[in-house]
């Protein structure tokens, strides 16, 4: 399971179990997994996560939201006992979903009420028995209003794709040249699909993989990695990841 994201994660997991479940075939060319998160503590925990480009609809005794891209990063204060379910989108899988450009949604969340104009649609998922019967609950609700399917949605994942998987592309223009689309026509793919530009998605992976690498030990050479990211200088990194982060690369390795 890939957890790049969760800040701190060794910390992360001495206070939280979380699990991933695949979604029924009908929900898998939109729905990447579901995920649960539980809890049971003697003193409050705060998480901290820098989001993915990925819509996620959240089932709690808060109630049921629909969460947008963030820009910056999520912070949940877990307290006593508690769970949460998920239902992770792929990059672009919202979209059918929503009916509108994604970017509506960036850095909102949105009731599923006002989604799916259904009240009460976290009770049967909260309250279930179990992991099994929460991601059942979950899907019963959302099999009853899967779009048709839209090739779009591939084409959105398979751009995401590259950009996760070759570190080297580091520029929207290098994007363009693999993809074969133009710079515009990106940008106006990535707001309707996604929810965020290009740029955002190339950025936020180097903030991934940079946090990957402290959380993993040992000595980083941040001067290295920062060339490796397609960074001018270190002072950039650095800049960088103090911003999305919150703290300096160095000090963020000497807490993990």
């Amino acid at each position: 399971m890939d957890t790049r994201g969760v800040l701190d994660e060794q910390t992360g997991r001495t206070k939280f179990r979380l699990r991933t479940v695949d979604p029924a075939p009908a929900l898998a060319p939109f729905v990447h997994y579901h995920w649960i998160v539980s809890w049971d503590l003697t003193e409050p925990f705060t998480q901290q996560v820098i989001p993915h480009p990925n819509v996620h609809v959240a089932f709690s005794d808060e109630g049921a939201l629909v969460h947008g891209i963030i820009r910056g990063r999520f912070t949940r204060r877990l307290t006593g006992r508690g769970h949460v379910l998920g239902v992770r989108f792929h990059p672009g899988g919202f979209r059918p979903w929503l009916g509108d450009r994604v970017s509506t949604l960036t850095d909102r969340t949105l009731p599923v009420t006002d989604w799916l104009g259904v009240a009460g649609t976290e009770k049967p998922v909260v309250e279930a028995a179990d992991d099994d019967a929460m991601v059942a609950a979950a899907e019963a609700l959302l099999l009853t209003r899967v779009p048709e399917p839209d090739p779009v949605v591939t084409q959105v994942r398979d751009l995401v794709s590259l950009i996760q998987d070759d570190l080297a592309l580091t520029r929207v223009d290098h994007l363009a040249q693999t993809s074969g689309l133009s710079v515009r026509a990106l940008q106006r793919l990535f707001s309707e699909y996604v929810g965020v530009g290009p740029k955002w998605v190339i950025r936020r992976h180097r903030m991934h993989e940079a946090a990957a690498r402290a959380d993993a030990g040992g000595p980083v050479d941040w001067a290295a990695l920062a060339a490796e990211l397609g960074y001018c200088d270190q002072a950039h990194f650095t800049r960088e990841f103090t911003a999305a982060i919150g703290v300096s690369p160095a000090r963020y390795r000497l807490r993990t």
